[in-house]
């Protein structure tokens, strides 16, 4: 029996990076789980690797950041899995530009992937946790919510309101037996990091205490942790796993 028996999970931004890595880590501990991603490709093929545990999965096309998609495609996960029990809200986006320079159209992308994604996908899962009255909700916030970063200004402050929304749902919904935590890595070894700037990535890590971007299996136990029975005091918790760059 693993951790996650008898759990469905949604993952977001499934197809790669960390979202990948929480999938499969899922699976292997019990959990039915349904990979979505605007990768559909993507999305299927870890799917299949996650199947490899002997659980139900499912992987989904769905740009979260459009209010439409998110209805179906969580609705479509429900009649594959059954209602979620987990979600993992992990999909983001990140660009680099000056403020000065940045386009309407910039800001906006940023906060419609990484801020109302958030939104929408929370609001599609609390009626069937309630139901149940048991629940987790785990947002993936960043390091950078904390201290801000030049050209990143979009990001900074996406992430921000992911750490805001999260403490104001887990007030809402913890008396329902459902947990509302985030994660807030510092840079992770993954594609979405490897496509920022190069001499950005190297100023920041120079300036890390620990030198180095982080693994994926370095953040993954501690979603794990959140989204298990052991993790249950755990309540609008920010989990700051970011090689020293911000020590809170």
């Amino acid at each position: 029996m693993g951790k996650l028996s008898g759990k469905s999970a949604i993952v977001t931004g499934g197809a790669s990076g960390m979202g990948r890595g929480v999938a499969l880590c899922f699976a292997e501990e019990g959990a039915n789980v349904a990979i979505l991603d605007r990768n559909e490709a993507g999305a299927k093929e870890v799917a299949a690797e996650a199947a490899a545990s002997g659980v139900k999965t499912v992987g989904l096309a769905c740009d979260v950041g459009d209010e439409a998609s998110v209805k179906s495609t969580f609705a479509a996960s429900a009649e594959a899995l059954g209602d979620t029990d987990i979600l993992v809200a992990n999909a983001g986006i990140d660009t680099t530009e000056l403020i000065e320079n940045m386009s309407t159209e910039m800001w906006e992308e940023m906060i419609r992937i990484n801020l109302n994604s958030i939104f929408y996908c929370s609001r599609e899962v609390i009626p069937a946790m309630k139901s149940k009255r048991w629940g987790r909700i785990i947002n993936f916030s960043s390091q950078l919510a904390h201290k801000g970063a030049p050209l990143m200004a979009h990001y900074c402050a996406s992430k921000a309101g992911v750490m805001g929304f999260t403490r104001s749902l887990a007030y809402e919904l913890v008396e329902h037996g459902i947990t509302v935590n985030c994660i807030n890595p510092g840079p992770i070894d993954t594609p979405l990091y490897m496509g920022i700037p190069e001499d950005w990535r190297r100023e920041k890590e120079a300036s890390m205490p620990i030198k180095r971007p982080g693994r994926i299996e370095e953040v993954v136990p501690t979603v794990l942790l959140l989204a298990s029975e052991e993790g249950s005091f755990y309540v609008g918790a920010s989990m700051n796993m970011n090689g020293g760059d911000v020590m809170v």
